[in-house]
């Protein structure tokens, strides 16, 4: 039996849009030849692989037995295609990433350093964002890899883990709290506190805390980067919170930090990648970079 590549493209594309005239827009094909394909593919086969209904297609049980198979053989020809030409030109691609700043501070920049050392002819973009925006922007096909900590469109993605961080008080060392070892959250809020964007994870697990107790957080001024955060800490405006790993980053002369001892505080920054969507072989490559950088 011989399974043509380009006629299980088709199958997929079909499967994916719900309908062969939405697929054949897609492929750039006439919907007749599209449907002869399938037909074509149905007689290879010796058994029906769509559902024909009056409002689309949907696979059969058989249909998606293929579907998922032939989602794995296309990558495959594709990484296969992408790995023979690399002895002719190097590796070529294009790779969306929208991630964190506690990522991009503490893990991602390391890793795309390392990545693009490694494959300097793939082109990485790379968007800042809150964790809730990241998922969006994968969701939206806005992005082919989203590194995030914690998001309500999370069940929606295929998740892997990527590394673990800690959040801790940043202060100025003249600050009452400055010298406690460890100390929850509960504690801190009778002091002014430097918040950082109102839809970060961080800010926002910490509203959650404040919300149970029943009482109150005193912002006294809002910002959007570490860099900000520490320039008001140093200057004695409050306590704020950022990642361990980000503190040495910056001139810590004048500060201090202090571990909370909340749970929610040490955290696990994931990857998310689309459902059921087959990466390029270039996204292919830096999500299993990224992967073996961080869990092992």
């Amino acid at each position: 039996m011989r399974l043509n590549l380009h006629s299980l493209q088709l199958f997929v594309a079909v499967v994916e849009a719900g309908s062969i005239a939405a697929a054949a827009e897609r492929e750039f094909i006439a919907a007749s030849a599209l449907s002869k394909r399938i037909a074509e593919l149905e007689r290879l086969l010796d058994t029906p692989l769509l559902l024909r209904q009056a409002r689309g297609v949907e696979p059969t049980a058989a249909g998606r037995v293929l579907v998922r198979g032939a989602r794995t053989l296309l990558y495959q020809a594709d990484d296969l295609e992408v790995q023979v030409r690399d002895f002719a030109m190097g590796e070529t691609g294009h790779v969306r990433i929208s991630a964190n700043l506690s990522s991009i501070t503490q893990f991602l920049a390391t890793d795309l350093r390392d990545f693009t050392q490694t494959h300097p002819r793939i082109t990485l973009d790379l968007n800042e964002r809150t964790s809730s925006m990241v998922t969006r922007m994968v969701l939206e096909k806005a992005a082919d890899i989203g590194v995030f900590t914690a998001s309500i469109d999370e069940p929606r993605l295929e998740v892997h883990p990527y590394r673990e961080d800690e959040i801790v008080l940043v202060m100025h060392k003249s600050h009452l709290l400055a010298t406690r070892g460890q100390l929850s959250f509960i504690d801190t809020l009778e002091y002014e506190h430097i918040g950082m964007q109102q839809d970060s994870a961080t800010t926002t697990a910490a509203q959650r805390v404040v919300i149970a107790a029943g009482r109150e957080l005193r912002i006294r001024f809002f910002v959007h980067s570490y860099d900000a955060l520490i320039s008001m800490a140093r200057q004695r405006f409050g306590i704020g919170l950022m990642p361990k790993g980000a503190f040495p980053l910056y001139d810590s002369t004048e500060l201090a930090t202090v571990r909370l001892n909340d749970a929610w505080a040490r955290r696990r920054l994931k990857i998310g990648v689309r459902r059921g969507e087959t990466l390029s072989a270039a996204g292919r490559m830096l999500l299993d970079h990224l992967l073996s950088s961080g869990f092992r």
